[in-house]
C-alpha cells in the first residue's frame, strides 16, 4: 500500500467540497484525463464517475465507485481501470492548526496490477500520489476562505 500525506493551507471541509465536485477529478487526479458523467448522487455511496485515463490516442475508459463518504473526514473510493485492474483509494483530512493534514493511501485490489508486489508497486503510486496531492492541495486552497 502506497500512502502520501501532505499538510495544506485550508479546511478538511475545503478539500472535501473538492472531492464531493466530481467533474474536476481529472483535474487533481495524475493520470485521469477527462470526464464523461457524474452520477447525479455523487459522492453518495454507490455513486459512479465515468471518466477516462491515459493520453490519446491510448485512453481507456474508467469508472471510480465511492465506498464510504464521510466529510470531513473519510473518503473511500474504487477505480475500475480494465486492464490495469482495480485499486482502492483511501483520502482522510485532520485538522491542524489553521489548516489540515490530507493523506491519501492506494493499494491494487483486483487484476494485473494486484499481482505486482507492493513495494514494487509503491514506488510509481507513490510519486503519482505527491502530485495528486498537490493538485489536491491547489483546488482546495484556491477554493478556500
Amino acid at each position: 500500500m502506497s500512502v502520501n500525506v501532505r499538510t495544506m493551507n485550508c479546511r478538511p471541509e475545503d478539500v472535501f467540497a473538492v472531492l464531493a465536485d466530481g467533474w474536476v477529478f481529472p483535474t487533481w487526479v495524475v493520470g485521469a484525463s477527462r470526464m464523461r458523467s457524474v452520477d447525479d448522487a455523487w459522492p453518495a455511496v454507490g455513486s459512479v464517475l465515468h471518466h477516462s485515463f491515459g493520453v490519446w490516442p491510448a485512453v481507456i475508459d474508467d469508472t471510480t465507485t465511492v465506498l464510504e463518504w464521510d466529510p470531513p473526514r473519510r473518503m473511500v473510493i474504487q477505480p475500475s481501470g480494465w486492464p490495469v485492474g482495480e485499486a482502492r483509494v483511501t483520502v482522510e483530512a485532520k485538522p491542524r492548526g489553521d489548516g489540515c493534514v490530507v493523506r491519501i493511501a492506494e493499494t491494487a485490489v483486483k487484476g494485473p496490477g494486484s499481482w505486482i508486489p507492493g513495494p514494487l508497486l509503491d514506488i510509481p503510486l507513490h510519486w503519482r500520489n505527491v502530485e495528486t496531492l498537490r493538485r489536491l492541495a491547489f483546488i482546495a486552497e484556491g477554493r478556500s476562505d
